[in-house]
């Protein structure tokens, strides 16, 4: 038998012994000491260390603990600094909801040689990242009724010296099994969403996208990612969402997190925080922390999505159990619970509602809406049980909007669905959420998105556009200015003025309606 012979390392001395049992075996031992020990001063010693080992701190001493601590920190920083660095875009690691836009959050990415900006949607209940490219069937600035002064930007690969097609007969493309076949054509793509006769095709292209990194050097990083060029938008590509593009980030290879993380650039992980006032953050290799709370992903190796199980729901004083899987998603706009499931929630939280009820249009997804008393309303807390035993909270669980002067209304943000039970951003809000794909975990913890590091803001203008950004778009109806908390642990209070809305309902009520058109579960 023939072993391999290691370097010595100080960590801790080993000697080596053989022993037989007589029938021929033999078994081979390991006497271990630490390295402080006597019997490694003596070896040290013996053999002219320099310094002696009388220089070494006694064992049970403060010197001995400071030394001990001092090799762990060092052994510690050595593994940080094998990890690769956080990354985000090159324009920052701002996120923004715009209400106009389908309620979803955006950031600008730059693409290709010489860079082109985009305002692209970020969800994570899809994977193919896509722009709008070489277009036949994409949304036009004046299809877009909520935003009529929006530029769409388009992507052209003639315009990027580093852009390629990708090949009928790529690795890539046999793995994707478009049926595509031949060996000069282009590699087709096309994506159907869950949203209402959405869809978004063309054709599969390579190109340099940019990120920067998040340490204290922050350099530019150039990775080479294949996305689609997206020759036709269908359904709510076309009037409300993600008119310039979106980002899926999912767990499929094609995915950026996944590309990033398979070459090597950041961990397979990243972050989203979102905020209350609609300002969020983005982090690719981001792992968490070590309090944040965490549960397991259900993972479905044919359609890996970030689903998680849910064993119990706590409204006021209302404990429910449950046994549901709920998928955790960034492109839905509020959250959407099928029966029984539904009914459970929404009416333990009617039950402990004083105010007035409000009868809504109805065409509005919601079903228990209320009148606000007089500015103010105690509201019942929200929080899910996951199956790992953490508490997931819902900090804002309610949407609140004008109804006439000086009064308000405020809506339960609940809908019910047919097909599947969907976390929505409204149930993201407040907290910083890790999607782990390392660990197969989803991680989240109460934060605010200012504290989370900044490493830009939005552009008030892409370089390829002359548009302003559409970021200035008034004031959202979906979050009151104050909440604060009361004595009683169950409830929080509601404090809010009209005049911290948009008071064009009538644009309101549009964005809500578009929910019907965007999601039809």
């Amino acid at each position: 038998m023939r072993f391999l012979s290691l370097p010595l390392l100080l960590l801790s001395a080993v000697a080596v012994f053989i022993t037989g049992d007589g029938a021929g075996a033999a078994t081979l031992g390991l006497d271990l000491h630490h390295r402080f020990s006597p019997t490694v001063r003596h070896w040290f010693d013996s053999r002219g260390g320099g310094g002696g080992a009388s220089s070494w701190p006694e064992n049970g001493t403060a010197e001995y603990y400071a030394a001990l601590a001092a090799h762990d920190r060092a052994l510690h920083g050595r593994a940080l600094s094998s990890s690769p660095p956080d990354l985000t875009f090159s324009e920052g690691n701002v996120t923004i909801r715009i209400t106009s836009l389908s309620f979803l959050h955006y950031a600008m990415v730059t693409v290709g040689t010489p860079g082109a900006t985009f305002l692209v949607a970020l969800d994570t209940g899809s994977d193919l990242f896509w722009l709008p490219c070489d277009c036949y069937g994409c949304a036009s600035s004046s299809s877009l009724n909520s935003m009529p002064d929006f530029q769409v930007s388009l992507y052209s690969p003639n315009a990027s010296v580093t852009s390629q097609a990708v090949p009928c007969n790529s690795n890539f493309c046999e793995q994707q099994k478009t049926g595509c076949s031949g060996v000069t054509g282009s590699c087709p793509y096309k994506v159907v969403y869950v949203s209402n006769d959405t869809s978004s095709s063309g054709i599969f292209v390579e190109d340099v996208m940019y990120f920067r990194t998040e340490d204290t050097q922050s350099e530019i990083v150039e990775a080479q990612i294949i996305f689609g060029c997206g020759q036709d938008q269908t359904g709510a590509f076309q009037e409300h969402a993600a008119p310039n593009g979106l980002l899926g980030l999912g767990m499929e290879k094609v995915s950026v997190p996944s590309i990033l993380s398979s070459a090597g650039f950041t961990s397979n992980s990243f972050s989203m925080c979102f905020g209350h006032d609609d300002i969020g953050r983005i982090s690719f290799g981001d792992k968490g922390s070590l309090d944040q709370d965490e549960t397991p992903f259900n993972v479905d190796q044919l359609h890996p999505k970030y689903n998680i199980s849910i064993i119990g729901m706590l409204v006021g004083n209302a404990a429910i159990d449950a046994d549901f899987s709920v998928l955790v998603d960034t492109g839905t706009s509020f959250t959407y619970f099928t029966e029984p499931i539904y009914s459970q929630l929404s009416k333990a939280f009617h039950e402990q509602v004083q105010d007035k009820q409000y009868t809504t249009d109805s065409k509005i997804p919601f079903e228990y809406c209320y009148i606000m008393s007089s500015g103010t309303s105690n509201v019942p807390t929200v929080t899910l049980t996951t199956s790992s035993g953490s508490p997931f909270p819902v900090n804002y669980p309610i949407i609140a909007f004008p109804v006439q002067a000086n009064e308000l209304a405020y809506c339960f943000a609940v809908a019910k669905g047919d097909k599947l039970n969907i976390i929505g951003q409204n149930f993201l809000t407040g907290l910083q959420v890790v999607f782990d794909r390392e660990r197969m975990i989803l991680g989240w913890k109460k934060v605010s998105c200012y504290d989370v590091k900044n490493s830009g803001s939005l552009p008030t203008t892409p370089r390829n556009s002359s548009s302003s950004h559409p970021g200035a778009a008034g004031p959202n109806i979906n979050r009151p200015e104050a909440k604060k908390e009361t004595g009683n642990n169950n409830q929080v209070t509601v404090a809010t003025s009209p005049a911290n809305y948009s008071t064009n309902l009538m644009n309101n009520l549009i964005l809500f309606l578009f929910l019907l058109h965007l999601i039809n579960i």
